[in-house]
């Protein structure tokens, strides 16, 4: 964990993100554009709208991880992990994820091995599960629509439709794969793992494969005492933070376009855009999926929001509230948080 603060590790995403935007504000600078922006009591309200929807979605996350914890952690415990969970996920490529990240954070709370390890793989199937639901939804109501950035319909849209159904499958096959060792065979995960390592580029993970299957036999009996409560509560809490990440930008747009969302319809056609790129971004081999996330998003709204320039600064406001934050309270949160596990040490020893 204190390698993961290194200044290396955070300023290398940051120069990215930094430099992927200089260069889009450079070649697309347009000062007319900008003259046209101004700041009305609009805009206050739906940033402050923006802002309220960043709280909740941390203490939704903090909701999550009391429940799955059964308790075991105090609110005030809950927030804090929760800011080191986002922040360990920040500083990792969106494929990898901040899981083993997690991993570690629990398992220097005092958790069982089992409770542990069902926190992290649950909240892997219920994120899984939410994406799920929610796209196959998306795609009965607006059809291939929700993802057709740029309005375009060659190769291009069909490159991305490509890019989304790669993602959408993937996830459907982990989030079964972990949903059926957790509630029906465990050992069969187990043996799946196992068997997919013996491909001979894939052998040096046999380790690690094994190492999760036996978390997903321990996950899976510490799963089958759990009551209904429980289930319904944890993925209440998913299904808020996740709704809350999507309604935080849709705001922005908002507060710097008004009237580009016209009805209820209109505002679910945008979140199931922003879904669909958000499922692409997590394919990003760059930490945080930082400068992926500002390209695409101009690609996927471009739609609503046609003007360069201000698209260029709704993603500036979006990946500040929601990924450089992380960076900066991760970068003062976790130190504190090290400190106090070697003090709790030192007073046992």
């Amino acid at each position: 964990m204190l390698k993961s603060i290194r200044v290396s590790r955070i300023i290398i995403p940051i120069m990215i993100g930094v430099g992927v935007v200089g260069y889009m504000f450079w070649s697309q600078f347009d000062p007319e554009e900008f003259s046209k922006i101004s700041w009305t009591n609009h805009t206050t309200f739906w940033v402050g709208f923006a802002l309220f929807l960043l709280f909740v979605r941390h203490m939704a996350y903090a909701t999550r991880l009391r429940i799955l914890s059964e308790g075991a952690f105090s609110w005030k415990k809950c927030i804090e992990l929760v800011f080191i969970w986002e922040f360990s996920s920040a500083v990792s490529p969106t494929s990898v994820g901040g899981s083993a990240a997690a991993l570690f954070v629990l398992s220097q709370e005092k958790l069982s091995t089992a409770k542990t390890t069902t926190i992290v793989l649950y909240s892997a199937v219920q994120d899984a599960l939410f994406f799920l639901t929610t796209l196959f939804g998306f795609f009965l109501i607006f059809g291939m629509d929700m993802m057709r950035p740029d309005g375009v319909v060659g190769a291009g849209a069909k490159g991305m439709q490509l890019a989304f159904m790669g993602a959408y499958i993937f996830v459907l096959i982990y989030g079964s794969l972990f949903f059926y060792g957790l509630f029906i065979k465990p050992t069969i995960v187990k043996t799946v793992l196992v068997f997919i390592t013996k491909i001979k580029w894939l052998k040096k993970y046999q380790p690690k494969m094994e190492d999760l299957g036996n978390d997903v036999i321990v996950a899976s009996k510490e799963m089958k005492q759990k009551r209904w409560p429980f289930h319904v509560g944890s993925f209440m809490a998913t299904t808020t933070a996740w709704i809350c990440r999507f309604g935080l930008l849709s705001c922005l747009i908002i507060a710097l376009k008004p009237g580009i969302i016209d009805g209820f319809m209109e505002e679910l056609k945008l979140m199931a855009r922003l879904e669909s790129m958000f499922v692409i971004m997590a394919g990003s081999p760059t930490p945080g999926a930082v400068g992926v996330a500002e390209y695409t998003f101009f690609r996927f709204v471009r739609d609503y929001i046609p003007e360069q320039g201000l698209a260029l600064i709704v993603a500036s406001g979006w990946r500040f509230m929601t990924y450089y934050f992380y960076l900066l309270m991760g970068t003062i949160i976790i130190p504190n948080w090290i400190r106090n596990l070697l003090n709790e040490r030192k007073k046992k020893a």
